[in-house]
């Protein structure tokens, strides 16, 4: 199954008033369970390098069903992911990526968010995840 247009639209709209609560322009992905870019949001002055990480961010989240700083841990030098973010044509492995559950917990998609410190991409992210039901 996939994400619909609308859950996609509504987890944007949810992390852009995240995002707005704590000051911080973001831009938003949400890829389908295909890994397709499915809703993408620029928010005013977010930075526009920041656009190809939210994308890759969702993606990287969708490929591996987990959370990209999850991913992160276990790339690190002696786990067993090492460089695996020279794969899949680039994957990002910090936080602000995480996959999307429908009410059976099935994954839908994922959502990638980049602007602000690893941590608000994360906040933002699981916020605007959270609001798909």
């Amino acid at each position: 199954m996939n994400i619909t247009l609308e859950q996609a639209q509504t987890a944007i709209e949810a992390a852009k008033k995240k995002s707005a609560e704590i000051g911080v322009a973001m831009n938003i992905a949400i890829v389908d369970s295909g890994a397709n870019l499915t809703a993408f949001a620029r928010m005013d002055s977010a930075w526009l390098g920041s656009v190809d990480i939210a994308i890759k961010k969702a993606k990287t989240a969708r490929y591996f069903d987990m959370e990209t700083g999850e991913i992160g841990k276990l790339s690190q030098p002696g786990q067993p992911l090492f460089n695996i973010e020279h794969s899949n044509a680039g994957l990002i492995t910090f936080p602000g990526g995480v996959p999307i559950k429908d009410i059976n917990g099935d994954i839908i998609g994922a959502i990638g968010v980049s602007g602000g410190a690893v941590d608000q991409d994360h906040e933002v992210a699981t916020f605007g995840m959270n609001a798909v039901k």
